[in-house]
């Protein structure tokens, strides 16, 4: 079998702090690679069932990094760790549902097939009933993998599901599609794609001066149908509600295409509004490794 381990090249430092981008052939090796690893242990000498090193996503981990330079903040996780082992009772289920949920992501993955978190929580529901019962396992499961492959969920097969709209004077060309004017598609938007891979491709144009996060839809149709980006040159954009991935996702990338353009926050002067806010503009904990990607932008609240 060789020396597995020194392959594993998502166990290194210089993959501690994200979660990268990968191809399927990649993820799928790295899976076998952990198999193999789990296998050696198995084999050797002197038997043991190898624990899990995750990196600890508990709040007490977190940072917030302020650029000296810049404006731009973002959560990120420090260097502590933790473990899923089969041998302690408190943490076994956990260690068992990582090997399902990489190898339901591997299945996947072989199938070039991409599925929501809720469809991926219907499946182990069904396949491993006694592991999974609530779709926060799966979530949380899910983060377990992504600090244990170094990879980004969308590299495991698993597509955000989108809620989020947008409007206003912005030009979105997806690859060989027509291009979509957002300020011609009525007062519900344009609907954002929970295809991440799709968000990461799309060119945009705009000859907006601001950008207008809104909490509420009603809000958000109210303007879109007046057409408030004709008389005040914006583009607007709602999550109808609690931020999702795809939208936190869109305006990330917005924010790195336009980075001269203020973003300001049109929410509900309380703790809520102000967690949607902070949310879209550091990320959130509960990402673990791939805060990142969905915060980092400066806003005008």
């Amino acid at each position: 079998m060789g020396d597995v381990r020194r392959s594993t090249i998502f166990f290194t430092e210089q993959h501690l702090s994200y979660a990268d981008i990968l191809a399927p052939f990649e993820v799928r090796a790295r899976i076998e690679i952990a198999v193999l690893n789990f296998l050696k242990d198995l084999n050797s000498p002197t038997p043991a069932i190898s624990n899990l090193p995750m990196i600890n996503r508990k709040s007490s981990n977190r940072r917030v990094n302020q650029s000296l330079l810049t404006e731009v903040s973002w959560i990120f996780l420090s260097r502590s760790f933790c473990t899923k082992s089969l041998t302690r009772e408190n943490s076994a289920k956990a260690f068992i549902r990582v090997w399902k949920m990489m190898e339901m992501c591997y299945g996947i993955l072989l199938l070039e097939k991409k599925v929501t978190q809720r469809e991926l929580f219907y499946k182990l529901l069904c396949s491993s009933p006694d592991y999974f019962t609530s779709q926060l396992q799966v979530n949380q499961t899910i983060q377990d993998v992504v600090a244990l492959l170094r990879c980004s969920r969308f590299s495991l097969g698993i597509m955000a599901s989108s809620r989020g709209s947008i409007a206003g004077r912005l030009l979105l060309q997806v690859p060989d599609e027509e291009t979509i004017d957002c300020s011609t598609c009525g007062s519900s938007g344009y609907a954002i794609s929970g295809d991440l891979n799709l968000l990461e491709k799309l060119v945009m144009k705009t000859d907006a001066n601001y950008i207008i996060v809104i909490e509420k839809h009603a809000i958000f149709q109210r303007l879109a149908e007046d057409k408030v980006f004709n008389q005040i040159p914006c583009i607007l954009i709602t999550a109808k509600g609690y931020p999702d991935l795809a939208t936190r996702f869109l305006l990330h990338r917005m924010s790195q295409a336009f980075p001269e353009m203020p973003i300001f926050g049109l929410v509900d002067w309380n703790p809520a509004g102000l967690a949607i806010l902070c949310t879209f503009k550091y990320g959130s904990i509960g990402m673990g490794l791939e805060a990142y990607r969905y915060g980092n932008i400066f806003f005008l609240p």
